[in-house]
């Protein structure tokens, strides 16, 4: 049985105890979109760190239809927080790019991530800050996440907590029920992460904690996705010579 209670209590020591040996005085520096993995991790930062070593930042692309469930999080929580439009920047760099030179779909898609959090680490540079990933473990299990995009940060409270674990600890930390139970968008191509996946983040849960699924096709893609995407959560192979 999960005990969130336990586990939030335990994270929040986890995340005290980084910053005391990795930045005493720093702040925590967390990109919010208004989904649930953002708002558990920026309430847990202020839980451990207080409201004042909490900063947001909000990087729409162009309009954001959801905004508000962000800018909901940061009046909740009583944190600093910044937002960056995004969209220039995107533009700028596929504009400057050579004409002979034609994007993936799979480049384009990924890369509003990854300019988002090179702004997050220029706001966090700029603010004594350490940036905070926002990955959960149900995500990382099948590489939903953009390299060197949403899945890198200094610190990282819940990637070993699944979907539904994190939902629980949103309830016991008191985050408004709409921002832990929103239903996930990618916010890249909108549709939803089960449209995306094939399979529910409630089946994707149980099968990596008991191992169990009833349905052999979404168990074989699960596994197929995990397997293409383990590289995601290693370190990059490094050649050692003999010396």
């Amino acid at each position: 049985m999960f005990d969130a209670k336990k586990v939030k209590d335990e994270c929040v020591l986890w995340i005290r105890k980084f910053f005391e040996e990795n930045g005493p005085g720093c702040n925590a520096v967390v990109g919010i979109s208004g989904g649930k993995d953002s708002s558990v991790v920026a309430a847990l930062c202020v839980e451990a760190l207080g409201k004042d070593r909490v900063i947001g930042v909000l990087m729409p692309q162009g309009e954001q239809h959801d905004i508000d469930m962000a800018y909901l999080l940061v009046n909740h929580l009583g944190i600093r927080h910044y937002e960056v439009n995004v969209k220039d920047a995107i533009d700028g760099l596929l504009g400057s790019l050579p004409n002979d030179l034609e994007l993936s779909t799979l480049s384009k898609t990924n890369l509003p991530p990854r300019i988002r959090m090179a702004t997050l680490y220029a706001v966090s540079q700029s603010c004594n800050g350490r940036v905070a990933n926002t990955c959960n473990l149900s995500e990382d299990w099948v590489g939903y996440s953009t390299r060197y995009g949403d899945s890198v940060g200094d610190f990282s409270p819940m990637s070993h907590l699944t979907v539904t674990e994190v939902k629980e600890i949103g309830h016991v930390l008191g985050l408004p029920k709409e921002l832990v139970e929103k239903t996930p968008i990618d916010g890249l191509c909108g549709k939803t992460d089960e449209e995306n996946l094939g399979f529910t983040y409630a089946e994707l849960d149980v099968y990596i904690r008991t191992g169990k699924i009833a349905d052999p096709e979404k168990k074989a893609l699960i596994d197929k996705k995990h397997k293409a995407n383990l590289f995601k959560l290693e370190l990059m192979p490094a050649f050692k010579p003999s010396l």
